[in-house]
C-alpha cells in the first residue's frame, strides 16, 4: 500500500529492508516507532498524552503483547479495546483517520505487502469498530476507510453458479440438509 505522504518516513526507512514475517522482536519495533510518530503528531499526540502522561513504559509493551496476539495468534492479550477507548473525550472521526493513516504507514515502510496485510485488516476493522461504538451505528465509515479495507480484504462474493449451488432451500437454516433419520422415520 502506497502511503499519500512519502516525507513522514524518512528515505532511510523506506530503503531499509522491511520484514517478510512478523516476529515478537519486529513488533516491538513497530511498536515503538508507530508510538514515536504518535506522540509526535500535532493532531493525536495531545489526545494520547493527557490519558497516557507518565504511563508510556506500561502502555507500550502492552501494545506489543496487543499486537502480537493479532498477528501472531500469541492469545496473551488481555483486555477490552473498546473498552479501553470509550473514557477517551474529545475523539473525532479526523483523530481515527490520523491514528490509521500513522499506523498503516508505518506498517507498510517495515513489512513487505503479504506481512503487512496481516496488521492493516485488523487496524481497519478495529477501527471500524471503534467509531461505530463512539459515534453510533448510524455513523457512515468514511468510504476511504472502507475502500482500504475492501482493497486490503475484500469479501468473498459467490460466483452466479456457486450461489444457486449453495443457497437454501426456504426454511433450511443450515448450510446443508442435516442427513440421518428423522423422528417420523
Amino acid at each position: 500500500m502506497k502511503s499519500d505522504i512519502s516525507s513522514d518516513i524518512s528515505a532511510a526507512e523506506r530503503l531499509a529492508t522491511r520484514y517478510a514475517e512478523p516476529s515478537d522482536d519486529n513488533i516491538r519495533e513497530l511498536v515503538y516507532a508507530f508510538y514515536d510518530r504518535v506522540r509526535a503528531d500535532a493532531l493525536i499526540g495531545p489526545v494520547f498524552e493527557k490519558k497516557l502522561v507518565g504511563r508510556w513504559d506500561e502502555h507500550l509493551p502492552k501494545m506489543c503483547v496487543f499486537w502480537g496476539s493479532l498477528v501472531l495468534g500469541a492469545k496473551q492479550y488481555r483486555g477490552n479495546v473498546q473498552q479501553a477507548h470509550m473514557p477517551l473525550e474529545g475523539l473525532e472521526p479526523r483523530h481515527f483517520s490520523r491514528w490509521l493513516y500513522l499506523f498503516l504507514d508505518t506498517v507498510e515502510s517495515r513489512y513487505e505487502p503479504v506481512a503487512a496485510i496481516r496488521f492493516m485488516e485488523p487496524a481497519l476493522r478495529i477501527a471500524q469498530s471503534l467509531q461505530l461504538s463512539k459515534f453510533g451505528w448510524d455513523y457512515p465509515i468514511p468510504a476511504e476507510q472502507q475502500a482500504l479495507l475492501e482493497r486490503i480484504a475484500p469479501r468473498r462474493r459467490p460466483r452466479d453458479d456457486d450461489a444457486a449451488e449453495h443457497a437454501r432451500p426456504r426454511g433450511e437454516p443450515f448450510p446443508a440438509k442435516i442427513i440421518g433419520k428423522s423422528r417420523d422415520d
